[in-house]
């Protein structure tokens, strides 16, 4: 993208989370359209959680075309997910489809069964599903909020990781995804920014934990990033705005922030563990 493709979102809102792709305007650059593959993945098996749309979506897209099926985990944004599916399978790569919560452990010890039952392995967990709930005042965040914030993004992490480790062999890695916010803060997103936060220690801390059994544990920090969950839970005047602060100027899209998913997910970073890397339009992070 060059500086004469540089310009703001229109304004437009969703009252849903976490939003559904197909009906934002622009459409988010998700579907990895100009990337080429080399088989860094031949043959693996990687699981996605909000693999329907977004980061995830265009993950799951560059992770087939570098060879790998796909289980992708998502809420119930069915149009959104099968969309995805269809483009992994057209890349001659297979793609299971998997709808819940994982928020919920019962359901992320599914989710990694049927994983199994259906491609008998798994090499890559990208935890990358989060939710986000905008509060000016830290009195407005319920308990309710506070906990739902929390489960979604941090407690499904520690699901997938409980449910997926028995089978996760020497090699094999984990991929979380956390947030500038997690460095610089966000007044706007005091608990989603937290779990942020607790997402950056529980990467360091799990690396060290998994290094013996031959595991890496990386992670990816976006900036301001075009995905559904802008719309869904921003109003129509932020969004407009939405990533213009950055030194680019702009928000990113999904497409620009995949490749730091397939680096950390293939042997092109077979020495780095417990690191975070930060697509994030130029901003300078204290890591």
């Amino acid at each position: 993208m060059t500086d004469s493709d540089v310009k703001q979102q229109p304004p437009q809102h969703q009252s849903k989370q976490p939003g559904v792709e197909t009906r934002m305007h622009p459409e988010p650059e998700s579907g990895m359209e100009g990337y080429v593959g080399s088989g860094k993945m031949e043959g693996e098996v990687a699981l996605v959680t909000g693999g329907d749309s977004g980061i995830g979506r265009a993950v799951a897209i560059a992770f087939a075309k570098e060879g790998a099926d796909v289980a992708i985990v998502y809420l119930d944004e069915h149009g959104d997910a099968e969309r995805t599916k269809d483009d992994v399978e057209a890349t001659g790569r297979s793609c299971l489809l998997l709808a819940g919560d994982i928020g919920d452990a019962n359901f992320c010890r599914q989710a990694v069964a049927k994983t199994l039952e259906r491609f008998s392995r798994l090499d890559v967990l990208v935890n990358n599903a989060a939710e986000q709930h905008p509060q000016s005042d830290i009195a407005d965040i319920s308990v309710e909020q506070l906990e739902r914030t929390f489960r979604s993004n941090v407690y499904s992490m520690f699901f997938m990781v409980q449910a997926a480790l028995p089978h996760l062999q020497a090699g094999a890695r984990i991929v979380n995804t956390t947030s500038v916010t997690a460095y610089r803060g966000s007044p706007g997103l005091l608990d989603y920014s937290a779990t942020k936060g607790a997402i950056v220690a529980f990467t360091r801390s799990l690396s060290l934990a998994l290094v013996e059994k031959g595991i890496r544990v990386n992670a990816v920090a976006p900036g301001p990033i075009w995905t559904p969950l802008i719309p869904a839970s921003f109003d129509a005047e932020h969004v407009s705005r939405f990533g213009a602060k950055t030194p680019m100027q702009r928000a990113g899209q999904p497409n620009e922030v995949a490749p730091s998913y397939v680096f950390l997910a293939t042997q092109d970073s077979s020495y780095i563990s417990g690191q975070v890397l930060h697509p994030n339009g130029g901003e300078i992070i204290n890591t």
